[in-house]
């Protein structure tokens, strides 16, 4: 009768199986809380950690070191133009005379112009036959993109007939305005295409130039495009600084000649009007009669 004095009731049971049960519960649930906790901070961690790759790959194609002079493309100019001419064939290629190991140094392209100064593209002919159309673009220009979405075409077409030859003057007047130096990045991926693939080139940057309103691109991305239209393998070259300093050359030269901004274009020495002549491709073929 003892034993059965000590022994717990029916209440006292539930009440401690209760009191068992809640401890058992804010034990789980304070386990799941360490486990949520546990996993919000790996989520985050991997989101730092990606960020940090952005940031790393931002900083490195910014400040990656750009000598002040270095090597011209195939088709390159002393200008710091990109020229294309007919191939033959129906197509386009960029000028065959221009090739071999050339430099160009940036020191060379004179002190910026004063303010007010007429401009005056240096390299302009107005005797060229066939005509020369010098076109100064930045592939970071809205203006630029609607420009080649409008016109690219049909220069392509005055270009593979023979009846002009076209000069590319791709220079980085927006790099500030970047954070990846993007101006500079797309003008070096157009000279490594001029350079490699030359036959590409037009197709080449109007795909570039297309690509504005959906933003910058990485070089990887330059690469993936350029590889899309004809000119295959270019990675190293893209991913590289081999000709930023011809488009560094360009763009001094395009400040010291009062180049006004992008896009801006001049045929043997007259510059359009657009005001006058809205559409480019008429004013060219009744220049040229």
């Amino acid at each position: 009768m003892a034993a059965s004095a000590n022994r717990p009731t029916k209440a006292e049971r539930t009440s401690a199986a209760r009191e068992a049960a809640r401890k058992l519960h804010e034990e789980q649930a304070a386990a799941a809380k360490r486990k949520s906790l546990f996993v919000k901070l790996g989520v985050i961690g991997a989101m730092v950690l990606v960020i940090a790759l952005v940031v790393m790959i931002v900083v490195q194609q910014r400040s990656a070191a750009v000598p002040e002079s270095g090597g011209i493309p195939n088709g390159g100019n002393e200008h710091g133009g990109i020229v294309l001419v007919a191939d033959g064939e129906g197509g386009t290629t960029v000028d065959p005379e221009l090739t071999g190991d050339r430099t160009i140094d940036v020191n060379d392209a004179g002190e910026p112009a004063p303010q007010g100064t007429e401009p005056a593209p240096r390299g302009l002919d107005e005797s060229a036959d066939p005509a020369r159309l010098v076109v100064y673009v930045d592939v970071n220009c809205v203006h630029c993109s609607s420009f080649e979405q409008q016109y690219s075409d049909q220069l392509k077409e005055l270009v593979a007939s023979g009846d002009v030859v076209l000069e590319y003057r791709n220079i980085a007047f927006l790099d500030g305005n970047s954070s990846t130096n993007f101006s500079s990045r797309g003008a070096n991926a157009l000279a490594c295409v001029a350079s490699e693939a030359p036959e590409a080139y037009m197709d080449y940057a109007a795909a570039v130039f297309g690509h504005f309103s959906e933003g910058e691109m990485t070089n990887a991305e330059l690469s993936d495009m350029a590889a899309d239209n004809g000119a295959e393998g270019l990675e190293g070259c893209i991913d590289s600084v081999e000709y930023r300093p011809f488009a560094a050359f360009a763009t001094a030269a395009a400040t010291a000649d009062a180049v006004p901004g992008t896009p801006s274009t001049w045929l043997n020495g007259v510059e359009w009007d657009q005001a006058a002549n809205p559409d480019l491709i008429t004013w060219i073929e009744e220049t040229i009669g």
